[in-house]
């Protein structure tokens, strides 16, 4: 269903939400076939500023979101979040909205912004979008590119580990820690693999679950040769009983 009469696009590598060593440098950005898929997709407006535009002077204002951002990616990304909410922040006022739509699969950064939003009574509504997976199930991330066939083949197993610990949940497991720990054997099991983290938490806060009974999130990070994948899934076994 359309929501808007017309959209707006932002385009920006931004550079204070990777941290030094991070692959800021080679990630993979390609602004002409990102221009035409907004033409395809029927964009009014794109914006793509330049590093000096984002940010002309010494960057003395930064954005930061307590408790949200500590766990999970925060405590491996040190100051990514703070940079995210703070080029969000310029970005809303700049190209003032009626609706941004941010997608589950940064799940951590859409609670950071929907926080963000609230407190700093910014007057523009967070649309969640739902995770965009290929066929095989992987989450869409630009960073894909950097898995080699047999790699690739390998991170089809986060998603099947992901949504075989939600049908247990569905079949009464309510165990967190025992959800935590298949998923992560499931990922092993699939190849060499460097966990950030695999955690069940509070759908809401963030924080972490020792049992299912209420809505939560199975988030994980891992990596895969070079690259680092994110993902994570809804899992909530009150809603599922008779």
């Amino acid at each position: 269903m359309q929501k808007c009469e017309s959209t707006a696009v932002s385009i920006f590598l931004n550079p204070t939400q990777f941290a030094p060593g991070e692959d800021l440098s080679r990630y993979p950005a390609n602004l002409e076939v990102d221009l035409d898929v907004c033409r395809e997709e029927g964009a009014r407006l794109v914006f793509t500023p330049d590093v000096s535009t984002m940010y002309p002077g010494d960057d003395a204002t930064v954005v930061h979101v307590r408790r949200l951002g500590e766990g999970l990616c925060g405590r491996h990304r040190p100051g990514h979040f703070d940079g995210v909410a703070t080029v969000v922040a310029k970005l809303f006022q700049i190209m003032p909205a009626d609706y941004a739509f941010f997608g589950e699969k940064d799940y951590q950064q859409l609670l950071i912004v929907e926080q963000m939003v609230r407190d700093l009574n910014i007057p523009i509504e967070i649309v969640r979008c739902p995770t965009v997976r290929t066929e095989d199930g992987l989450a869409l991330s630009s960073r894909n590119v950097y898995l080699s066939p047999a790699e690739r083949k390998q991170a089809a197993s986060l998603n099947r580990a992901l949504f075989d610990a939600v049908e247990k949940a569905r079949h009464g497991e309510t165990d967190a820690g025992k959800l935590r720990e298949d998923v992560i054997a499931a990922i092993k099991a699939a190849g060499p693999v460097d966990i950030d983290y695999v955690e069940v938490v509070d759908a809401g806060t963030l924080e972490p679950l020792s049992r299912i009974d209420r809505p939560g999130r199975i988030c994980l990070a891992v990596r895969i040769g070079q690259c680092r994948l994110i993902d994570n899934v809804a899992v909530d076994v009150a809603a599922s009983q008779p």
